[in-house]
Formats: structure tokens, sequence, C-alpha cells
């Protein structure tokens, strides 16, 4: 058992070294990557215009479902004319990047992950760095580069719509003045909050296409099958991973950024 102990932490140690390594190449090769503008643009549309449907519909059912639970919450206490508060604050400080985040880890980081999957497989790969381009830089970097941008941004999106959700909750379903309501939004929310919201947002980006570009980069070293099998493996593994690493990060993050 000890030796077992033992094994699986030197993998995990080996695993993150491989991963750090991974990482630092792939932030030193967009001075060396050519056509790097359309790569990016690319990597934004697949990031952005693609994942905006989910973001949207995901993003009114979480103001709506906060509109009405906060509704019946304050309604105990005299509170309805705090239902603004409650959903801004929520929104901007936690479900927004978080749920936003997740979302297109389950859409963009999955597809990243899969189609990395394939052309290791398929040795696309391979066939690049014989050719002496830089796989790290003209696969992975724009992704990177997009993911910091996208992130924060689609995360400001699901914060605008939730809003709207929780207004037409509160207010067109529920009888809470629509004045009131965006007058507490307006009082509740900071500049600080915001800045909480796109640095968490640009974290969970870029640490999650990070772990889904790592999972398809090397889908060979990751699983014990080969083919279509070691893509689904990666994939799916990429998703898992991330999805707990935006949880962790949200959770270091918050600890950082709550009030005494």
């Amino acid at each position: 058992m000890i030796s077992h102990v033992g094994r699986t932490f030197l993998g995990l140690v080996e695993g993150l070294g491989h991963f750090a390594v991974f990482c630092a190449g792939a932030a030193l090769s967009p001075w060396k990557t050519r056509k790097l503008g359309s790569r990016i643009l690319r990597a934004v549309h697949e990031q952005g215009a693609v994942c905006l449907p989910v973001i949207v519909v995901v993003g009114v059912f979480t103001g709506l479902v906060l509109g009405l639970q906060g509704y019946h919450v304050l309604s105990r206490f005299g509170s309805e004319g705090l239902l603004g508060t409650l959903v801004s604050l929520s929104l901007v400080r936690e479900m927004a990047p978080v749920l936003a985040a997740l979302m297109l880890v389950g859409q963009a980081g999955s597809a990243l992950a899969a189609e990395l999957g394939i052309q290791r497989n398929s040795e696309q790969i391979a066939a690049l760095d014989t050719m002496g381009v830089n796989s790290l830089g003209y696969l992975v970097a724009p992704r990177l580069i997009a993911s910091v941008l996208i992130f924060p941004a689609q995360a400001a999106l699901f914060t605008v719509v939730g809003l709207w959700g929780g207004a037409l909750s509160g207010s067109l379903l529920l009888g809470v003045d629509s004045s009131v309501y965006w007058a507490a939004v307006e009082r509740a929310v900071e500049y600080r909050d915001l800045w909480e919201c796109f640095l968490k947002a640009a974290v969970f980006g870029l640490g999650t296409i990070s772990i889904c570009a790592y999972m398809g980069f090397h889908a060979d070293r990751h699983s014990s099958a080969a083919g279509a099998r070691a893509v689904s493996a990666c994939t799916t593994r990429a998703v898992v991973l991330s999805s707990i690493a935006v949880l962790v990060a949200d959770y270091v993050l918050s600890s950082f950024f709550i009030r005494p």
C-alpha cells in the first residue's frame, strides 16, 4: 500500500511538472508563430460566437431561478426590495464567472481536447514538428490568448442576461417594482465586484483551456487505449479536471476577495 501511494504521488508530481513545462512552452511560443492574429480570431470564434447561445440560455434561467428563490427567501423577512441586491451580487461575484466557465468548458474545452487528440493520433502534430512549425504556438497559444479575452466577456454577458432574468422573475411574475429592483442592483454592485468577476473569469479561462489543450495534445500519454478510445478518454478527463479546477480556483480567489 505504501509503495502504491508513493507511485501515485510521484506520478502526480511528474504530471504537474509536464503540465508546467507545457504551459511555459505555450506562453513563450506566440512570438515565434506566423499568422497569430488569424489563429486568435478563429479561437475567439470557437470560444465566443459558437458558445454564445448556451451562455444566453443558461444566464436567463439562472436569473429566473435566483429571482424566484430569492423572492421567497426575502419575503420571509419583509425584504423583497433587496431582491436586486441578492441577484446582482450572486451573479457578479460567483455564479456568472463560474457557470460561464463550466459552460465554456463543456462546449469549447471539450471540442479543443477532442480536436488536439485526433491531431495527435493522426500524427498531424508530429508532422508540424517535422516541418519546423512550433506546434504549441500554432495550436495552443492562440486558444490561450483568446481565453483571457473571451471568458471575461462571456461572464459579463452572463451577468447582464441573468440580471434581466431576475428582473423578469421578480418584477413581472412576482410583483416586485422594477425601479426598486434596478435601484438595488445599482447600489449593490461596485467596481471591486466587477473586477473580481473579470479576474475570476480570466483565470478560469486560462486554466481550463490550458488543461483541455494539455490533455488533447498528449492524448497518447494519458490513456491506455488507442485511437478513438484515447480521444474519448482524454476529452472526458479534460472536462472533469477543468470543472474541478474552476471550483478550486473559485474558492482560492474568493478567499482573497472576501471583505472583513
